[in-house]
């Protein structure tokens, strides 16, 4: 199969468009990955060169493939209980919630968004943390799921998962959130639909405006910085800040940290911040 050169100037259009529609940083090392996802767009589409599919993404007519180009580009992989140490504190953060609200007689709400939410993996994986810290509790917990790229969100919303994806999930665990496949469906395994009931799935662009009704209990943003530069990183933390109620928790990923960032956040341990 003959592969399309992908030209400097052309990578450099594109890597421009794609910071100005979200904010990722695709730097010089990143160029044989974008030749690799976008080739087979160009492919598929019949385009004759990058310059050809660059031209047609920035019309009217091409925003469809713009959001398609979006998607390739920004695709990462997760998995259940990346990173566990997190769950090992989002479910304390739980339980004291719970024993704070202990003598209401209302059902205490929680709210947490789970941003760069990928395939689902992760807004599954709070979901089920939350069910295994309240018990028995009566709690009003509430997911909010999002991504740039709508094709990661129809596999989230699907909730189907391959076995190779739910190894590190134990087999209580298993047995308790997950539907196993059998005959045709042998194999894989369906998140349960009081797990899938809790969360709420939409696109997202992060370098959009947040809404000013964001008012979140907890914020997963994990691994997903690391494709901004620092400035992008800069605003985005303090939109975060902003959009979680007081000495509510953010989330980055083990390789993240905020440091030589300007925000407003007060350390609790590597990746873990509070407002």
């Amino acid at each position: 199969m003959m592969t399309m050169e992908l030209k400097d100037a052309d990578f450099e259009k594109i890597r421009n468009l794609v910071y100005e529609q979200c904010g990722i940083n695709l730097h010089e090392g990143k160029k044989e990955l974008v030749k690799a996802r976008l080739g087979k767009r160009l492919r598929e589409g019949k385009y004759k060169s990058f310059s050809e599919y660059y031209r047609y993404v920035t019309t009217d007519e091409g925003t469809d493939e713009l959001v398609a180009m979006i998607d390739s580009i920004s695709t990462n992989l997760t998995s259940f209980f990346r990173e566990e140490s997190h769950f090992v504190r989002l479910r304390a953060i739980v339980a004291a919630m719970l024993v704070k609200t202990g003598s209401r007689s209302s059902v205490p709400q929680f709210n947490i968004w789970s941003a760069g939410c990928s395939t689902g993996e992760e807004p599954y994986t709070i979901a089920i943390t939350i069910k295994e810290a309240a018990g028995m509790r009566p709690l009003d917990a509430r997911i909010f799921a999002t991504d740039i790229s709508t094709k990661v969100l129809r596999t989230a919303e699907a909730a189907i998962y391959p076995e190779e994806r739910i190894k590190k999930i134990n087999v209580p665990v298993l047995g308790k959130y997950f539907q196993i496949g059998t005959g045709r469906s042998s194999g894989y395994y369906r998140v349960k639909k009081d797990i899938r009931d809790m969360v709420v799935f939409q696109r997202f662009n992060l370098m959009d405006e947040f809404p000013s009704g964001f008012n979140f209990d907890v914020i997963f943003c994990r691994n997903v910085m690391i494709y901004f530069d620092k400035d992008t990183q800069s605003r985005l933390v303090n939109k975060y800040h902003g959009s979680l109620k007081k000495d509510g928790y953010f989330f980055v990923g083990h390789s993240e940290s905020l440091t030589g960032l300007q925000h407003s956040f007060k350390y609790i341990e590597p990746s873990v911040y509070q407002k």
